[in-house]
């Protein structure tokens, strides 16, 4: 599933992880219930440097304060993405092509945000995208996009925390 992000495996790199979307319309709320998960691991690894997982919700941009203080290498952003696939389905993306992955709940374009980071930052800026069932307000999770969320957050376990890697 992550395959090509490999360079979240490279160390001993800062790696940081934003969850991004908008937690009250349903399936848009996955990137945010990834870095909810991840930060309720509180695993560390003494052989690598401790990952940044930001809730970044509507708004990431309000985090590249953070994101300038912890210098990361790589920042994976995760968010929901119309691609015109099966609920749940999940694709490493071109942050630039942003702008194409169907309606945004967020404040700023994230096409906008990766080209700050990589050009104020000189990091490396990775999207991957969850494709939505649906996006009404106040429902929970579509089983679909629940399942992938369980998957992403459990592969961004191994390969953040896993003392062997």
């Amino acid at each position: 599933m992550l395959g090509s992000a490999a360079a979240l495996q490279t160390k001993p790199y800062n790696r940081a992880v934003i969850g991004i979307g908008n937690e009250f319309n349903g399936d848009d709320a996955a990137g945010v219930q990834v870095a909810l998960r991840l930060l309720a691991e509180k695993r560390t690894n003494p052989d690598s440097a401790q990952p940044l997982i930001l809730n970044g919700a509507t708004a990431p941009e309000n985090f590249t304060g953070v994101l300038r203080r912890y210098s990361p290498h790589v920042v994976l952003l995760i968010d929901a993405a119309e691609m015109g696939e099966a609920p749940g389905t999940m694709r490493v993306l071109d942050w630039r092509d942003s702008s194409g992955f169907g309606p945004s709940t967020h404040l700023q374009p994230l096409a906008t945000l990766g080209e700050y980071l990589e050009s104020e930052l000189g990091c490396r800026v990775l999207l991957l995208g969850l494709q939505p069932a649906q996006l009404e307000f106040d429902a929970p999770l579509s089983p679909e996009v629940e399942r992938a969320v369980g998957e992403v957050t459990a592969e961004l376990i191994r390969i953040l925390w896993d003392p062997l890697r």
